[in-house]
């Protein structure tokens, strides 16, 4: 089982950049797929962004192709979230999630096909 906590929110102008962290323990990352997921109050939680196992494959959701770009460090157990020219409507509490798979380039976009989530981290954008 693999547990996850993620960092690096925080309070951003708008334009601005972050980049959140996702520090797995207990079993090692590189037999995860991996995605962030984020959710503004009152709303579902929505998919940003998805990396396979050995970060081969990503995808991301339209609201923040090109400015968002998730990576990963198998070796530091890590995966990322570069955030750049973040808008007011990216405000929300992000969360990573974590999917075990054989398969080197398996990518999961429904929250549901995830079973190991962290706790969120809240970022917020002013306008």
């Amino acid at each position: 089982q693999v547990q996850l906590v993620e960092s690096g929110g925080g309070l951003v102008q708008a334009g601005g950049s972050l980049r959140l962290s996702c520090a797995a323990s207990g079993r090692t990352v590189s037999s995860y797929a991996m995605g962030w997921f984020r959710q503004a109050p009152g709303q579902e939680r929505e998919f940003v962004a998805t990396i396979s196992k050995i970060g081969g494959s990503t995808y991301y959701a339209d609201s923040v192709k090109g400015r968002f770009t998730i990576s990963r460090d198998n070796a530091k157990n890590t995966v990322f979230l570069q955030m750049n020219s973040l808008k007011p409507e990216d405000t929300a509490v992000y969360y990573c999630a974590a999917e075990q798979t054989v398969y080197y380039s398996k990518i999961y976009l429904n929250p549901d096909e995830y079973h190991y989530w962290g706790q969120g981290t809240q970022v917020t954008v002013s306008s």
